[in-house]
This record gives structure tokens, C-alpha cells and sequence, in this order.
């Protein structure tokens, strides 16, 4: 990925047992790096290293991560998991009723399913703190509207197909907005601005108000 970075690809489909793979190499990069490391980047089926050129090589770079992987299992952190607390009514979803008769079902079955998926965080993208979650119950895949639309604020939960996404900056979005929370996904003021870790999971917990 021309001079100052290397990309690893782990497979060509979204699964958990391939983003697990991709997880298990960043952690170990990150208590092992090679020589000029700056940053790695996970994403769904791959991972980005980043690195000086002026320091190392982009083969020496790539023999060190494959050593990793060809080396000893892998020993993972144990997953973190997170409970955000949700509100869904037409004021804080305004895609519920819209979600609901997409789906077949009453607004309260579509809280309840998606209360009751288990959501892995794949990878961060799009924008910033922008953590994409795998594990939305076959019940409410729905593909993208036709067109985003404006106004929606940071804290919108919102889901599209097998993925779903909290917002942490107000902008358009495409995807289908079925609650809102208060959770605070991105403060640049911590010492760690993302809440979440590729690899942990989120649990929704419903709360009442607007």
C-alpha cells in the first residue's frame, strides 16, 4: 500500500471468525511491533500497518506480522462488553414505525429483537468514533433507504442489513434510525477517545423518555 504501509488480508467475507483473526493480530502488534510501526488499522477482513520509511521497510514490516501469525497461538484480551441504554419511541427513532411495517412486525417486536441481538464491534470507519456492530437478528435486515437524509443527531442508533451504528456527529445518513442514546462513543478529551475496542460487544438495554 505504497511506501509507508502494508495490508493484510484475512478473506473476502463478513464473518466473526475472520475479524477475530484480524483482532488477535493487532493486539499482538501492539505488544510486539516491529521496528517503525506508527499505526494499525483493523477493518472487517483485513488490517493496515502503518509505518516510517524512513526507519524500516514494507517487507520487514510484513515478515514480522506474518511471524506472528505463523508463530504460536495468539493470545487475545478477553472481550469487554458494554451496555448502552437506548431510547426508542417515534421521537428518538423516527424510522421505528417505518422499520415495523418494512419488517411485518409491531414496533415493540422490532425493539425486542433488537434488544435481544448481541453486537460485535468489527471495526471503526466512515467517520470519526463511527463503530460498526455485526449481530442485528435476521428479523430487521433491511437494505439502505434510496437516499440519506438529513438531521439526525449524534446518538442515533441506527441499523441497515446485518450491521448496526451509533453516531457520534450529527450528518445524513441512510440507514434506519430506531432509537437514541446518551452513551458517549467519541470524547477526544479521554485518554482513550473511542468507548469501544474492536472485538468487544454491546448489549442495548431499553430505557423510557424522550
Amino acid at each position: 500500500m505504497g511506501e509507508s504501509a502494508v495490508l493484510i488480508d484475512f478473506g473476502d467475507e463478513i464473518s466473526t471468525k475472520i475479524n477475530e483473526r484480524v483482532v488477535a493480530l493487532d493486539q499482538a502488534l501492539a505488544s510486539q511491533p516491529p521496528l517503525g510501526m506508527v499505526e494499525t488499522v483493523p477493518a472487517y477482513v483485513s488490517l493496515m500497518i502503518l509505518f516510517d520509511p524512513l526507519v524500516t521497510a514494507g517487507d520487514r514490516v510484513a515478515a514480522h506480522a506474518l511471524a506472528l501469525l505463523e508463530g504460536a497461538t495468539i493470545e487475545t484480551r478477553r472481550p469487554r462488553e458494554h451496555i448502552v441504554p437506548v431510547r426508542y419511541n417515534a421521537a428518538c427513532g423516527p424510522d421505528l414505525e417505518a422499520v415495523a411495517k418494512a419488517t411485518g412486525l409491531t414496533e415493540d417486536e422490532v425493539v425486542t429483537q433488537h434488544l435481544a441481538g448481541e453486537y460485535r464491534v468489527f471495526m471503526y470507519g466512515f467517520a470519526p468514533g463511527y463503530a460498526y456492530l455485526g449481530g442485528v437478528p435476521p428479523a430487521l435486515h433491511l437494505p439502505r433507504k434510496p437516499r440519506a437524509e438529513r438531521g439526525h443527531p449524534a446518538g442515533s442508533v441506527i441499523i441497515a442489513g446485518a450491521q448496526c451504528l451509533i453516531t457520534t456527529l450529527p450528518m445524513p445518513t441512510g440507514w434506519w434510525v430506531i432509537g437514541h442514546t446518551d452513551a458517549v462513543i467519541l470524547d477526544p478529551a479521554r485518554p482513550q477517545p473511542f468507548l469501544f475496542d474492536p472485538g468487544d460487544v454491546i448489549r442495548f438495554q431499553r430505557i423510557e423518555g424522550q
